[in-house]
């Protein structure tokens, strides 16, 4: 059955839950059907507000879906059922979970350096039948053509079925549309900070303020520098927005 969407400021976002998610993803890891797993957060659909390659990036995704507590409040009155948050961090682990037998290679992309190797020990650990046939981290600058070879090499050697992409957003989505076609692996799924939060390089957010939607709140404290144009400048513009498509003043189309 296809998972609904819904229009958050012109991006259709899915309305579900981390078991379908999961489920999805494993269908479209035994059918090898190609694509990208957005995860859409208040931070990235302000973003795509500016930047309408961004927006499409979001829309011809496999799926996009409810990450920040925001937009899963959001289906609940326009869709309704039983919407939950696709966490990332949640979501990379539930996966490993259900691909812990081997059955599916896995491929680590993103972090500080030696974060993703560390995330794989860590992981590892966890569960120790896992496949990750191989780790990448990018340079924080622009891939240089000796750098796209590197990771093609290692991505060729490695086949993975699933490849995480942990760059924060908006950078992965744009790695991921960027790289699907060209690189040999089945589905990227980005998950941003999941990373540092996995391999214990970034505090998480207590789970009762993940629930309640004040992780902003949490992260922004932890890093201000970083994070306080996201949630003090974009949060509150999300806002407005968003209110001001419920109430009919301004429409946002699906490009």
């Amino acid at each position: 059955m296809p998972i609904p969407t819904f229009n958050v400021l012109g991006v259709a976002v899915h309305a579900m839950n981390l078991p379908v998610a999961t489920a999805a993803i494993m269908d479209a890891v035994k059918a090898r059907r190609k694509g990208c797993v957005c995860l859409a957060a208040v931070h990235g659909i302000s973003e795509a507000q500016r930047d309408p390659d961004l927006k499409r990036i979001y829309n011809r995704a496999m799926l996009t879906a409810t990450d920040g507590m925001p937009l899963v409040w959001l289906a609940k009155w326009r869709v309704g059922g039983d919407i939950g948050r696709v966490y990332g961090p949640d979501l990379m682990l539930e996966v490993f979970r259900a691909t812990q037998n081997g059955e599916a290679a896995h491929f680590l992309c993103g972090g500080a350096e030696g974060v993703a190797e560390l995330l794989r020990q860590k992981l590892l650990g966890r569960f120790p039948r896992a496949r990750i046939a191989g780790t990448w981290c990018p340079p924080f600058r622009e891939l240089t053509d000796d750098d796209e070879r590197r990771l093609a090499a290692a991505v060729r050697a490695a086949r993975p079925d699933i490849m995480w992409v942990g760059l924060g957003a908006p950078k992965q989505e744009r790695f991921m549309a960027r790289h699907l076609e060209t690189l040999d692996a089945t589905l990227m799924i980005g998950v941003g900070a999941a990373f540092d939060f996995h391999a214990g390089t970034l505090r998480q957010a207590p789970r009762w303020m993940r629930r309640c939607g004040l992780e902003w709140f949490f992260r922004l404290c932890v890093e201000p520098r970083r994070l306080w144009r996201r949630y003090l400048v974009y949060n509150p513009l999300f806002v407005l927005r968003a209110g001001c498509q419920l109430l009919g003043l301004k429409k946002y189309p699906v490009l």
